[in-house]
């Protein structure tokens, strides 16, 4: 039998050194003594293992029926690892990492889905509003059981969205199964350009309602925008209330969602905290005290598809006091992910620490709890079956409450002030017809609006 080909023996003798002792640990004192056997152990455990990882690795290049593609080996072993860390952790192959790159740039050929990984099946988190998978009916909870004939049973994340996306005007058939189906149902849908105007407003008697339908590049600049427009449909007069409206927003890029809540709180005020393993990765976001917006009363309106970054901006307007949040329970993705480019163009997003809202709650499998609970429909339950971050397999489990960070008060029922408006008598969203409705008892009655937070 031959050895192993030059680059993978390169590539192993390169992990072999380093789960070797470091010069540090040489340089050490009589102390250190323990810890370096310790350490010595598990390198020598790691060793081993390697060592049977190259083995298997020559004798399936040398001996198996076919020549096997070593890109494909060598990126199942890498997906192999990470697949039993948690779902959020992923390796992405180069045409996956293109892509992803391009769903923070806001435009690209596709669905509109947000998928993930519950056990070994693809469910939807959201469709994107205004896409072709919203306007087929595809909805959060939805199980993609094939693409395109393909069972997805087992299929990664990164492979399902790969063969959702495409040229527009390409043609994708999804085999759907939602609760209350006897079977699954074939839907087929057109590719579009997927042009994410991540911000859209309305005014409604003074009051705005602002739809930021996922956090990506300028996500802040176009809110301020859209704030701006509302303004002057208002005859230049000062918003009398705004919901900011985050329900199906799957989150995106953390600087976004700190920009978001910086614009409705004063300065100094903690944002967000992060905390890795033994310390690493702590960093804390504070307000910047400029381009401030009035204290105008606030609600955030969100669901079970408001995700990671839009929970940022909920938890921090919630526990500064400066927004009533209504809606149902969100997604409860906590935790947060960096991403790093590999010399192949391939990509790696680690989960590197977990995120707290500024009382330090965390976010992670619990989600945040409104204030108050509004239900999709009239008398309807709060929320169907829609998977949350809890459902996900090998999704971290919450930490044990620290008694220095307060819990989210039980929710309440529908808010006490609601009255008839003529002004969203003809509203069929029901959630957004009792926000509004909230906020004009609100700024028509001698009830305070939410204090304004001080800064500290």
């Amino acid at each position: 039998m031959t050895g192993l080909h030059q680059p993978w023996r390169a590539a192993l003798v390169a992990l072999l050194l380093l789960s070797g002792p470091s010069a540090a640990d040489e340089k050490k004192g009589a102390p250190a003594n323990s810890a370096r056997a310790t350490r010595a152990e598990k390198d020598d455990a790691t060793y081993r293992q390697l060592e049977t990882f190259a083995r298997v690795l020559s004798y399936v290049e040398n001996n198996y029926v076919e020549a096997p593609d070593q890109e494909r080996l060598v990126y199942g072993a890498i997906q192999g690892m990470l697949d039993t860390l948690d779902p959020h952790t992923v390796f992405m192959p180069p045409e996956v990492f293109r892509e992803m790159k391009i769903d923070t740039s806001g435009e690209w050929g596709g669905l509109g889905i947000e998928i993930a990984r519950k056990n070994d099946r693809i469910i939807v988190v959201a469709p994107i509003d205004d896409t072709p998978a919203a306007r087929a009916g595809i909805k959060a909870g939805d199980e993609l059981v094939g693409i395109d004939g393909e069972s997805t049973r087992g299929m990664d994340v990164g492979r399902a969205m790969q063969k959702m996306r495409g040229p527009a005007g390409g043609r994708v058939l999804l085999s759907i199964l939602r609760h209350g189906f006897t079977a699954p149902r074939e839907i087929a849908i057109i590719r579009d350009h997927i042009r994410i105007v991540s911000v859209e407003g309305e005014l409604y008697g003074g009051i705005g309602h602002v739809k930021v339908k996922n956090f990506q590049e300028r996500t802040d600049q176009y809110l301020r925008k859209e704030l701006d427009r509302l303004r002057g449909l208002n005859g230049g007069k000062e918003l009398r209330g705004l919901v900011l409206d985050l329900r199906n927003n799957p989150g995106g890029l953390l600087d976004q969602a700190v920009a978001m809540s910086d614009r409705f709180l004063p300065g100094n005020l903690p944002i967000v905290s992060t905390r890795g393993r033994d310390g690493r990765n702590a960093t804390e976001e504070r307000s910047k005290d400029r381009d401030t917006e009035k204290n105008y009363p606030l609600v955030v309106l969100v669901n079970a598809g408001s995700a990671s970054a839009s929970e940022i901006v909920a938890g921090a307007l919630q526990d500064h006091g400066r927004a009533t949040v209504l809606g149902t329970q969100t997604f409860g993705k906590g935790s947060v992910q960096t991403v790093i480019e590999l010399e192949d163009g391939s990509g790696l997003k680690l989960t590197i620490a977990r995120y707290y809202t500024p009382k330090g709650r965390s976010i992670q499998e619990r989600g945040i709890t409104p204030d108050y609970v509004v239900p999709d429909e009239p008398g309807g339950k709060p929320g169907r079956e829609t998977p949350r971050e809890k459902d996900l397999q090998r999704h971290f489990r919450a930490e044990s409450t620290d008694a220095s960070a307060p819990s989210s008060s039980a929710p309440r029922g529908l808010p006490e002030n609601l009255a008839p408006w003529e002004a969203t008598a003809a509203l069929k969203d029901y959630p957004l017809k009792v926000s509004l409705e909230y906020l004009n008892a609100l700024t028509t009655t001698s009830a305070r609006p939410p204090a304004r937070a001080e800064g500290r």
